[in-house]
């Protein structure tokens, strides 16, 4: 068959919907390809393709107590254009960034599942084909949330997600990478029938207000595309399968209730996390083991008594929340638990800190390395160095478990890019800090807001490493138990009150503004006013654990620790660039032989020296800029004269700058050739020429 037949082959009917997020349009389409699947979801933007696919089984999981919903997200190097640069020239194990956006969707879709589902689901997202300015991630986040709308599995969505940016002053959604890399702020926002259900992002040091109106701005354009996708459903949909919530007999739960009610309500009184987990597995025990077990006719009963001692614990730990502004350790809704912590005590560290927030702590370390210690990524676009790394622990021992230590796992990779994200926004730049940072975080304690103590940790690590921050970053999780008519606001929350709550939501930021947040709920959306007093609380919090770590850090270090390599930059005209490599290198190797420090340089100019010991990394600096440094009007150096006029004389600064001073500024001085004289740069002129004047 040649090409032109094969053009002529019609292709299978489908359906397709059309949407405008801002400016960009997109189509969805359905029932054309993978059609074994539960549901699937092609989506295009321009030359960006994804397939989401949703599948399920038509019967629960036996034995477990949770939704086992799987979301896979992959992106094909073909997609790109590229071969993989693995040995067998395959795509490998999943990236970090891939693992980020899966939890993207997870977050985005979970909550909107009924409750006491148990069917297992999976999500697979399939970046087919990809452009560098376009945003497949959205893509995907929004296919997941068309195809579980069109499936037969039982979802009460819609979902709709996508990336918002705040530029130049106005909010864009979906925007290409050119405004991504401009942006203000750069937020994944996902929005189903009752509001809010997700968001996560990052800004440089945004205001609250600022960071709000972009939020609530992307909610409204979202949710104008809802009837679409209702409409779609309808005419291509599948009737979702049948599932109800098992209903739990009245005497079940009272039962439940005699036995451990009044235990329940003097544990949920305990402030010690260790002591209240005790008693509680105590008094699950005792009413598990009052179920007769050769009784067959109590074996259901005891099965589901597990469910119903939960959610017993979880109403009571909420009515006197709301009731009395009591929670679980004690405090009322808006206090903070105690902190204390130290800086530099690791000796052999360039940088550390141990940072403690009631029962929560990481210690952290940053270390400092050259530009060879840059981690290489492998991207569908191609392959880019990353300067700053953040890695985030979560030990079993943390938590008093008995688990076997493995690699990283997703949940540990979404809490080290939260804590990246937030101090990327107040490093240096690498002009002025031509360092790789590595910050670790090592997480020996924990009741809730470990990676909220890594933000603040890392912070306290980098000052202490010397590293020139715009400002101190601090972090906290704000929690919402939503119990009738009645709303209470949590700052700083424990692990139970995370997990036994309604809302996750961390907010990052300095004096000046907001540098990341994270929201999770579980109640399928949250209105503005709960999101409005969420983020007043939050920066009341932030301002209180501000003033701690200042007390904690104290004055900040001078310079970089002793034991971290030393390193200089300074940045030369591209066109002196060959000069500086010399015959072959010639020159450049020269340096390095000379100092014994290590010269880079790249295609901007920017020239990089490092070195172990601080006096090599001088005579390097000190190398370089008498071949091609420049000169700066208003500073003064140490040159050399090299000519004696009537007008005047020529004093040479560097190899590649040399000015003259005239007679009327000798000041009736007459230096002699060869001598040193001290001069000030008083202009260049549009040839370049030099104008001197004494020091």
């Amino acid at each position: 068959m040649n090409s032109e037949q094969r053009l002529t082959v019609s292709s299978p009917p489908g359906s397709q919907l059309r949407l405008k997020l801002g400016s960009r349009k997109l189509e969805l389409e359905t029932g054309r390809i993978a059609k074994q699947a539960n549901a699937s979801v092609l989506v295009r933007e321009g030359d960006n393709i994804v397939l989401v696919t949703v599948t399920a089984t038509r019967e629960p999981r036996p034995g477990i107590d949770f939704f086992p919903l799987v979301v896979e997200y992959r992106e094909k190097m073909a997609a790109g254009g590229r071969i993989p640069g693995s040995f067998n020239r395959r795509e490998g194990r999943i990236t970090d960034q891939e693992i980020l956006t899966c939890r993207l969707i997870d977050r985005s879709m979970r909550p909107l599942f009924p409750s006491g589902f148990r069917n297992e689901v999976q999500i697979q997202a399939t970046v087919l084909s990809a452009h560098e300015a376009g945003d497949p991630a959205s893509l995907a986040l929004l296919g997941a949330g068309a195809a579980l709308h069109l499936s037969d599995i039982p979802f009460e969505g819609p979902v709709l997600g996508s990336r918002s940016a705040l530029y130049r002053g106005r909010t864009v959604l979906l925007p290409v990478r050119a405004e991504r890399d401009e942006a203000e702020s750069d937020l994944i926002v996902s929005v189903g029938p009752q509001g809010l259900v997700m968001v996560e992002g990052e800004a440089a040091e945004v205001a609250d207000d600022a960071i709000l109106e972009q939020l609530f701005t992307t909610i409204e354009e979202l949710e104008q595309q809802r009837p679409l996708l209702d409409s779609w459903r309808q005419e291509c949909g599948k009737a979702k399968f049948p599932f109800s919530s098992p209903e739990t007999p009245s005497e079940w739960s009272e039962h439940v209730e005699s036995q451990s009610g009044a235990g329940l309500r003097e544990v949920i009184q305990i402030a010690g996390k260790s002591e209240r987990n005790e008693r509680t597995s105590a008094l699950k025990e005792a009413l598990l083991s009052s179920y007769d077990p050769e009784d067959e006719s109590l074996a259901d009963q005891r099965a589901a008594a597990a469910e119903i001692f939960k959610a017993l614990q979880k109403r009571l730990m909420r009515e006197r929340v709301v009731s009395e502004n009591k929670r679980l350790d004690g405090r009322g809704p808006e206090e903070i638990r105690p902190i204390w912590g130290e800086t530099g005590w690791l000796p052999r560290t360039h940088g550390s800190a141990l940072f403690t927030r009631g029962e929560t702590q990481s210690i952290v370390t940053c270390t400092l390395g050259s530009e060879k210690d840059r981690q290489l990524l492998d991207t569908v676009f191609g392959t880019r160095k990353e300067s700053f790394l953040l890695h985030y622990n979560f030990p079993p021992y943390s938590v008093g478990e008995v688990r076997p230590l493995r690699g990283p796992g997703r949940r540990e990779i979404g809490h080290g890019n939260l804590a990246l994200r937030s101090l990327a926004q107040v490093l240096p730049g690498e002009d002025e800090f031509p360092y790789t940072i590595r910050v670790e975080s090592e997480i020996t304690e924990s009741n809730g807001s470990s990676s909220m103590a890594t933000v603040c940790g890392g912070t306290l690590a980098l000052l202490d490493a010397g590293v020139p921050l715009a400002r101190p970053v601090a972090g906290i999780a704000m929690g919402l138990i939503e119990e009738g008519n009645k709303i209470a606001v949590l700052s700083d929350i424990l692990g139970d009150e995370d997990h036994l709550g309604d809302m996750d939501f961390k907010v990052t930021g300095t004096e000046r503004g907001i540098c990341a947040l994270q929201m999770d709920n579980k109640i399928g959306g949250l209105t503005r006013e709960v999101m409005e007093k969420a983020m007043l609380q939050a920066r009341s919090g932030l301002g209180h654990i501000l003033a701690c770590m200042d007390e904690i850090h104290g004055a900040a270090r001078k310079g970089i620790a002793e034991h971290a390599p030393q390193m200089r930059s300074i940045r030369i005209q591209p066109n002196l660039i060959g000069k500086l490599i010399g015959p072959k290198g010639a020159t450049i190797k020269g340096i390095q032989e000379t100092s014994g420090a290590q010269v880079s340089i790249d295609d901007g100019g920017l020239v990089k020296i490092y070195a172990s010991e601080g006096h090599c990394a001088i005579k390097a600096y000190e190398m370089v800029q008498q071949l091609v440094g420049e000169v700066r009007v208003g500073e003064s150096y140490e040159g050399t004269v090299t000519g004696v006029k009537d007008f005047g004389v020529f004093v040479k600064i560097y190899e590649s700058a040399e000015g003259l001073v005239r007679q009327q500024d000798l000041k009736g001085q007459q230096p002699q050739q060869g001598s040193k004289l001290r001069v000030t740069v008083k202009g260049v002129d549009e040839r370049g020429r030099i104008q001197l004047g004494l020091s």
